[in-house]
């Protein structure tokens, strides 16, 4: 189903809508800052299968990230961060990139493997940002766009909707969106480290 949201003013009853399909186990594509992203509740497991099946991966080999809605809810899925690093994600934040951190137990029971970093995301867009604040917990995220192909149709949701409607909830519309991905930065490594230059500028974050 397209479902059409306003992309700077989310109608509070249709975000509580879009929940409703998330905590039912549902996967949804929705705006980030970015681009278009397959999302679902990082408590579902099954849901989480069905976001690495989409993406052509099994759930312990698929590039899965969180978004949050804010630094608040990093303890949760990261072990303890250091000051510096916690002050760049804080300069960033919200924004187009995607950090890399050391992850807290809860990761692996939720990606069923045993990995020791994961992905965090605060994007600069109201709407993820509200789902996430009315859902109460972070969401996993996978873009929809393959950077390693061209097509034309990530960008729009109504063709998004054409094309891959049917392996989803909803289909969320709100409005034309990006081709770049996030840059994504390794805090992990003692000083920081750009894994992939995107949207997000790196000159005077690093």
């Amino acid at each position: 189903m397209l479902f059409a949201v306003h992309p700077k003013n989310p109608e509070p009853r249709k975000i509580h809508t879009i929940v409703e399909y998330l905590k039912a186990g549902g996967v949804v594509v929705c705006p980030t800052d970015t681009v278009y992203a397959f999302v679902c509740s990082a408590h579902n497991v099954r849901a989480i299968e069905q976001v690495a099946k989409l993406k052509g991966a099994k759930p312990n080999k698929a590039e899965l990230s969180l978004i949050c809605k804010d630094l608040s809810q990093l303890s949760l899925y990261a072990r303890a961060i250091d000051t510096a690093s916690f002050r760049i994600m804080k300069h960033a934040l919200p924004g187009p990139y995607t950090f890399i951190v050391p992850a807290s137990t809860e990761i692996p029971k939720l990606f069923k493997n045993n990995r020791h970093t994961v992905g965090i995301r605060v994007p600069d867009h109201p709407i993820p940002l509200a789902i996430v604040a009315e859902l109460g917990h972070a969401l996993v995220v996978a873009s929809v766009h393959d950077p390693d192909k061209v097509v034309d149709y990530t960008t729009d949701p109504e063709l998004i909707h054409d094309h891959i409607g049917h392996q989803v909830e909803l289909v969320i519309d709100g409005g034309i969106g990006g081709l770049e991905g996030s840059t994504v930065i390794d805090l992990t490594q003692g000083a920081p480290v750009v894994l992939r230059e995107g949207k997000g500028p790196i000159d005077e974050l690093l």
